[in-house]
């Protein structure tokens, strides 16, 4: 749990570390997650070869990173639709299921950019 007394270089460093431990969890709990953290560091530095230029480079890695940003937040929101809803509910199946439709169009969006960059 966050110190809320925290505040300057203290807050920086406990949300670092709030950080790190956010990424552990997501890595050992979650299998989409880790696929994509593998995908991405085997894309990444393709993105940054094929990548004639910053701008392009920016686009074939951010939308790269775009995805396994989304899939953070989605298993944020199953992990705590989960904690207060063990029942089934037509809120809690709409909520997983729009964090799922958020993880499709990131990764959609990185096919196109990838498709558009290097093919236009």
């Amino acid at each position: 749990m966050a110190e809320q007394s925290a505040s300057g270089i203290r807050r920086i460093v406990n949300a670092w570390f709030y950080s790190i431990a956010g990424f552990k969890a997501c890595f050992r709990h979650e299998e989409a997650f880790r696929q994509e953290a593998v995908t991405v560091l085997v894309l990444l530095p393709v993105g940054l070869w094929l990548g004639q230029g910053g701008v392009e480079r920016a686009l074939l890695v951010g939308s790269l990173l775009l995805v396994p940003l989304v899939e953070i937040l989605n298993s944020a929101i199953e992990a705590v639709v989960d904690r207060f809803g063990g029942e089934l509910h037509e809120l809690s199946g709409r909520a997983k299921d729009m964090g799922s439709a958020a993880v499709f169009l990131s990764i959609a969006m990185a096919v196109l950019v990838w498709l558009l960059v290097l093919l236009g």
